[in-house]
């Protein structure tokens, strides 16, 4: 009989389900992706659901649950905390402590309830967790690990080393010192949601200049040479507050956070600079660290800082580690998988064979796929017009359309594991146009013109365009455009987003303004085969080998995951054409008032 063990994470931030059968990755996602409400931290019922269905089997087939992180000793630390001090932060424990005592302390009754699950149940440490879904789904034999995230029970930062079927973590970083809250707080004081738009943060930050970079560090932090630090907790707020911040925090910085949606000003590019700057330094220094304390060659990272994919482009670079490997879902979401892994190799004792030494996250395409006849059916029925193709005039057809520069909705096979569009739920354009990006931002995506989006690139050709020299096939590294493709020099003497105006290399609707692009690489042996094919007729078309790949949805909106949502999306944007499986559809030809095109012309 076949062992299954689900692994689940919810009741913080982003819930997700992931299912492993005899150490096999068969099926992950985030319930975001079915409840349509962004970020969604409750219990992932559909998560379970699709998990289950994916791998055709009943929760009585299950042997074991896995739960990402031990829920008393994180009740602990809040309750410490707030006791620490007390009498501030009432109304911070006043909201927070029924939450707790109503559902989060109860996880196995809880788990029972809702999967009908009746046998063991198992809970791995937060960070532990995290260290498992790095290391293991990894192509390494042998690896130092880190993990940095906000905080998980009381660690917000760890690292160890693995091997084989095992890793041990040897050091932690405790909260409330954190470079995830840090992070968090210039979040939150620069006008953004935190938890939420910390990419923001990391995208706003070529616009500015790094001139609060020394009162950072001497002020708010006690940086060490090894990368280990201190906060000055008398700036911050997030221990027992309803923010991140307070009024110190306020006067050192010049004012009050700047307010949700209003207008961004130099000082919060400046802002994220300051801190994008701060946060490199502190991974660089860290990551070094870890490589003399380990003596290993290669890393593994997880946690929401490992998402900071400018730090990782660094690490890359200038770290002393000859590979690293970042878990795709590297926030807590992917801490579904770690914490099924973990009971699979540590407490159940099995060992990895020569062919997990490789990349076992299967392009992290976990997600549900739907056939042709799934699509066709709900396009008839909806009576929605579509022509369908043979798969290589499809990719001859949409290679032709991405060269005339039309935006393309594409859906194909298992939708992605993780925040990143890989290509299968993504939106195409062509990389040569030079108002492409503004195009995509104000009318497709409806959110913020200074947002970068990311090339994807042929694997054979990428050194050709980017100064990398390794895949990158999860978007998790930046490196800088080559000179040889370059237009302009970064600076130019120009401030602000007036550098958006600039258009700085043979690519320009994937150069961000510090000339540097965070790439997805595929290759000819990848898990989405049509989406490399689909490469290579758009640089059979055109001589470039780089498409726009950036995530089917709008914002504020988690990705499409059904044909459904697809096509709801596509009609509400100022996308052109949407690829279906073998299908095609054109906008011109779609009943525009029924199904609410409307909307998206007034909004233009």
């Amino acid at each position: 009989m076949p062992t299954y063990i689900l692994g689940l994470s919810c009741y913080y931030h982003d819930s997700a389900c992931a299912l492993i059968k005899d150490g096999e990755i068969i099926a992950a996602a985030q319930e975001e992706r079915f409840s349509r409400k962004k970020h969604d931290f409750n219990f992932p019922v559909n998560s379970i659901k699709y998990c289950l269905d994916e791998a055709r089997i009943m929760p009585e087939d299950l042997s074991f649950v896995a739960f990402y992180d031990k829920v008393f000793l994180k009740f602990e630390r809040i309750l410490l905390t707030y006791f620490s001090y007390a009498p501030l932060g009432f109304e911070s424990f006043r909201k927070a402590i029924p939450l707790w005592l109503k559902e989060r302390l109860w996880m196995p009754h809880l788990i029972y309830k809702n999967l009908g699950f009746h046998k063991t149940i198992l809970f791995t440490e937060h960070h532990e967790s995290h260290a498992a879904a790095s290391f293991y789904p990894s192509p390494f034999k042998e690896a130092a690990i880190l993990t940095m995230d906000g905080v998980g029970e009381w660690a917000a930062a760890s690292f160890g080393v693995g091997k084989d079927s095992d890793f041990s973590l040897l050091y932690e970083l405790k909260f409330p010192h954190s470079l995830g809250l840090l992070y968090a707080a210039f979040t939150y004081y620069a006008g953004f949601k935190v938890n939420s738009a910390e990419y923001k943060v990391m995208g706003l930050a070529p616009y500015g200049e790094p001139k609060y970079v020394d009162l950072i560090l001497n002020e708010l932090i006690d940086l060490k040479e090894d990368g280990s630090f201190k906060l000055n907790m008398r700036y911050f707020d997030y221990c027992v507050g309803l923010t991140m911040t307070n009024k110190r925090f306020d006067r050192l910085f010049g004012g009050p956070p700047r307010k949700l949606e209003t207008k961004i000003t130099q000082k919060e590019m400046d802002l994220a600079k300051s801190i994008q700057v701060v946060t490199e330094e502190i991974m660089l220094r860290v990551v070094r660290h870890v490589y003399k304390a380990t003596g290993q060659k290669n890393l593994c990272m997880a946690g929401g800082v490992a998402l900071n994919c400018v730090a990782n482009g660094r690490i890359l670079r200038e770290g002393p580690f000859e590979r690293i490997w970042v878990q795709p879902a590297a926030g807590d979401a992917g801490s579904a998988i770690g914490a099924a892994l973990r009971i699979w190799y540590k407490y159940l004792g099995n060992r990895r064979s020569a062919v997990d030494f490789k990349d076992m996250q299967k392009g992290s395409y976990l997600g549900p796929g739907y056939s042709d006849d799934y699509i066709e059916d709900y396009l008839k029925k909806n009576n929605i017009p579509y022509s369908k193709f043979s798969r290589e005039d499809l990719l001859k057809k949409t290679a032709s359309l991405i060269a005339d520069n039309k935006v393309i909705g594409w859906f194909q096979g298992r939708m992605e594991f993780g925040p990143r569009a890989l290509g299968a739920r993504s939106i195409l354009g062509d990389a040569r146009s030079s108002d492409m990006q503004s195009h995509m931002n104000l009318k497709i995506k409806f959110r913020e013109s200074f947002r970068p989006f990311a090339p994807t690139v042929l694997s054979e050709k990428a050194k050709d365009y980017f100064d990398i020299n390794c895949d990158s096939p999860y978007m998790l590294l930046v490196a800088d455009v080559k000179d040889s493709r370059l237009k302009t020099k970064a600076g130019s003497g120009v401030k602000g987003f007036a550098k958006l105006k600039i258009i700085r290399s043979d690519i320009p609707a994937v150069t961000h303004v510090d000339n540097s692009a965070r790439i997805q690489t595929v290759s000819k042996d990848s898990f989405n085969q049509i989406y490399y094919d689909l490469l290579k007729e758009v640089y059979k078309k055109t001589g470039c080998p780089v498409i726009i790949n950036t995530s089917f949805n709008v914002r504020g909106e988690p990705i499409v995951q059904s044909p459904e949502e697809a096509y709801r999306c596509f009609m509400r944007t100022g996308m052109d054409y949407l690829v279906m499986g073998s299908f095609i559809l054109d906008k011109d030809s779609q009943p525009a008032e029924e199904h609410g095109v409307k909307q998206y012309f007034e909004l233009d």
